[in-house]
């Protein structure tokens, strides 16, 4: 082999082990930042295949809920100032839950001395679970918004897109504008992140879309192990329907 042939072909292998190294950087970083949803899983897994005695299930997600959330703080996974924001993400989290649950969207069909309304308190922390994710992964990989919209434009979106969140079962559901709206505000923005020392950027409307199917993806699991119940899961568990939809929505609850 020529010479100079060796060194290119050296020089893409050693490219592809240095990637093969961040990537897996990158992922041990989002596995550490993701301790508290999988706690939040696994719970549901294990409660559902292994019922624990003395209390209905969902009071026992709420027990095992709140020590999470005490040992992220007590540990120093978490700051306070991260908690303030994730309980924050909880009370809001509820307050939707308990209107999308009068409104037929979703039902929790089983018992717990833990509900208010039909929805058990432990249903904030998978909101909190989400804001959890978001704030350590904001510090480790040291997170930026690059060109970012200003003020008088992310405010009045943001606005319009959880006030539709409530007033498209009495209205018009303007969602597929409001997220053109957000493609067309944020196409400029960009994310920039820091894994292992080398600064990387992603597109805003990118991680917008995949935060959308990565929480579409959770939906599947949680629903699976009895986190909720849509009405098309009633008689048997079934992928949430209407998947653009769902991505879509979940995408634009997050975005701004």
């Amino acid at each position: 082999m020529p010479p100079a042939t060796f060194r290119g072909s050296f020089g893409r292998t050693s490219r592809l082990i240095k990637a093969f190294v961040q990537l897996v950087r990158f992922g041990w970083v989002q596995a550490q930042s993701c301790v508290f949803p999988v706690v939040i899983f696994a719970s549901l897994a294990l409660t559902k295949i292994a019922p624990l005695p003395l209390l209905p299930r969902y009071d026992w997600l709420l027990v095992i809920c709140l020590l999470m959330q005490w040992w992220m703080v007590r540990s120093g996974m978490e700051t306070r100032d991260e908690l303030k924001v994730i309980t924050l993400f909880h009370v809001i989290g509820l307050a939707l839950e308990l209107f999308k649950v009068r409104m037929g969207s979703w039902s929790y069909p089983e018992e717990g001395y833990t509900k208010i309304f039909g929805v058990p308190l432990y249903s904030g922390f998978m909101y909190a679970s989400v804001a959890s994710y978001l704030c350590q992964a904001w510090r480790r990989l040291k997170v930026e918004l690059v060109q970012w919209p200003p003020f008088w434009m992310v405010v009045p979106l943001a606005s319009a897109i959880y006030l539709n969140f409530f007033t498209h079962h009495y209205w018009v559901d303007v969602r597929w504008w409001l997220s053109s709206l957000v493609m067309l505000v944020f196409w400029r923005s960009w994310v920039t992140y820091e894994v292992g020392g080398i600064r990387y950027r992603m597109p805003f409307v990118l991680s917008f879309l995949l935060i959308g199917f990565f929480i579409w993806i959770a939906e599947n699991i949680a629903t699976f192990f009895g986190a909720w119940q849509y009405p098309n899961q009633a008689k048997a568990w079934s992928l949430v329907h209407r998947t653009i939809r769902k991505i879509n929505r979940k995408a634009v609850l997050c975005s701004p």
